[in-house]
């Protein structure tokens, strides 16, 4: 059986068209994504001014057809660019904000065996060892106190705040 050669060319062609596609629409994901930033977030990305421009005026637009055209013009911008350090910089800030909910989680966890359970402060401390347990013991109390007496949670909110020096926020490396 012989080989067309001119199948070959054709198959090419519609793999390379299939793979332009494919960048095309990762280009445009990436604009989505820029569009959903902050402003600050934007001057940050260092963005050439008629991209910046393109993401301003997708954020203003309502209609679904002329903000989908607007992705698609700024998906088109993003060629002329290396769009991998922009991906880069905004998967750092989502894992940012990961990290940060999970800290944040684990003081509030802290804060709930602390006032449930009298032991657990051992257990911080053994962890801990530079926490001001003295000062935490009396947080303790005066936040069961409240409870009790439904007062406003001024100790309850202390104790946080007092996790929040002792337990470090681990850093993500940017």
């Amino acid at each position: 059986m012989m080989h067309n050669s001119h199948d070959d060319t054709e198959s090419e062609e519609i793999l390379s068209k299939t793979r332009r596609k494919k960048a095309m629409h990762e280009l445009q994901a990436i604009g989505e994504q820029l569009v959903e930033l902050d402003s600050k977030q934007i001057a940050e990305l260092d963005l050439p001014e008629i991209l910046v421009d393109a993401i301003h005026e997708a954020k203003q637009l309502t209609k679904h057809e002329a903000k989908r055209r607007q992705m698609q013009y700024i998906g088109k911008l993003m060629r002329n660019i290396d769009a991998a350090p922009i991906q880069e910089k905004i998967n750092y800030w989502g894992n940012r904000d990961i990290y940060q909910t999970a800290w944040l989680h684990q003081l509030e966890n802290w804060r709930t065996r602390l006032l449930a359970d009298e032991d657990s402060i051992n257990e911080l401390k053994q962890h801990y060892p530079e926490a001001d347990i003295q000062r935490l013991r009396v947080l303790i109390r005066n936040a069961q106190k409240e409870a009790l007496l439904q007062k406003p949670p001024k100790s309850f909110r202390a104790i946080f705040q007092e996790l929040r020096t002792i337990i470090p926020e681990k850093k993500v490396t940017e």
